[in-house]
């Protein structure tokens, strides 16, 4: 009995719902009270339901993922209402070609400085998040994000790449990777135009996933030379097909503002076919260890609250083993990429991050 009664005991002290299965987002003593507020107050404390899987047909996943684009827009829209404009940032739209003969957007966010001010500064290209499937980078959520690291004094270039599902698809991958790289390659090698000294690459989530692939093809590729670093937050980077079982916070966080399942629809989406599972520009988990040595320095941030936390984890400790400077970093009580969308309820936290790429980027 005593036995039986330590055993659960223990069983019950694990955290989120490795402790408690029905345990919610809003029951999680490890929560910040003020993220679990904002996102009560429009029901998402609690997990949402996803009515098709990884295995739907395509047609179905595609239906799902236009209405959900819909969903997290209105979302993002309604947690960063009350915030004002970033001041002291000017804009520019450019447009170039990409290696498909399509057109990519850019947007450009500089710091306003007077005449005299020419330094050259540190430059993030960044890549929105939804999966390499939905959003886009005309979102005012990233759009502001752009603005913040502007005006800690960086010179930003946000990348229009075309996505696997809702209003930017169907062009599953590699078109998302093929524009990004076509980006960074031409900021590269616009660096003095753009008032920029060198060049990293950024983005949460799915865009997590597009800067660590960027840096895996520029390897692959011969162009290592153009990226300085890569900062990847809360990384999508493990294929739905094959996905490693000793990844706790799967189910640990499972629910937690986004699910396990909705993951897998995502995954689904951009790897349309799953015959892409074993390719590390697809998924960067599969990266071997040839792939890693011998790039850039990485910052691999992980949200503690987020089902994909040990993903990241992961290929940051891989980094290490093959002699990259790769810093692992935990923002705990949050959610997946809270930083960029909470930012009004936890604007300390989100400051964080951006001191944290900003001084990344002028480090290098």
């Amino acid at each position: 009995m005593t036995l039986i009664a330590t055993t659960e005991s223990r069983r019950l002290e694990l955290p989120g719902r490795l402790g408690d299965p029905n345990r919610t987002l809003a029951e999680d003593r490890r929560a910040d009270r003020r993220m679990v507020a904002a996102l009560a107050a429009l029901g998402l404390d609690r997990e949402q339901p996803t009515p098709v899987s990884a295995f739907s047909p395509r047609e179905e996943l595609l239906a799902f993922v236009a209405e959900a684009e819909k969903g997290f827009q209105a979302v993002f829209g309604a947690l960063l209402s009350t915030l004002e404009p970033v001041p002291g940032v000017s804009h520019e739209t450019v447009t170039l070609a990409g290696a498909d003969g399509n057109q990519i957007s850019l947007y450009l966010h500089r710091p306003v400085r007077s005449a005299a001010d020419r330094r050259a500064l540190p430059c993030v290209v960044h890549f929105h998040g939804g999966g390499g499937v939905i959003l886009s980078a005309t979102e005012p959520c990233y759009a502001r994000w752009r603005d913040e690291l502007a005006a800690a004094g960086t010179v930003v270039v946000g990348v229009e790449f075309r996505n696997a599902g809702g209003a930017l698809g169907n062009h599953p991958y590699p078109a998302g990777l093929s524009d990004c790289a076509s980006a960074v390659r031409w900021v590269s090698s616009s660096k003095r135009d753009l008032g920029a000294r060198n060049v990293i690459v950024s983005g949460e989530s799915g865009g997590g996933n597009l800067s660590l692939a960027v840096a895996l093809k520029a390897k692959r590729d011969g162009w290592l030379d153009a990226l300085a670093g890569v900062y990847a937050m809360a990384p999508q980077i493990a294929s739905p097909w094959d996905k490693p079982a000793d990844l706790p916070s799967q189910s640990e966080n499972d629910g937690y503002f986004i699910s396990c399942a909705l993951l897998g629809v995502m995954g689904a989406v951009y790897d349309s076919s799953g015959e892409t599972a074993e390719d590390p520009l697809c998924w960067p988990s599969r990266a071997s260890g040839d792939d890693l040595t011998g790039l850039p320095p990485h910052v691999i941030s992980v949200n503690e609250l987020d089902p994909l936390r040990d993903e990241g984890i992961a290929y940051q400790r891989r980094l290490v083993q093959r002699g990259v400077s790769a810093v692992g970093r935990t923002v705990n009580g949050t959610v997946h990429g809270a930083e960029v969308f909470l930012a009004a309820a936890l604007p300390d936290v989100s400051a964080a991050t951006i001191r944290d790429i900003h001084g990344f980027a002028a480090s290098l």
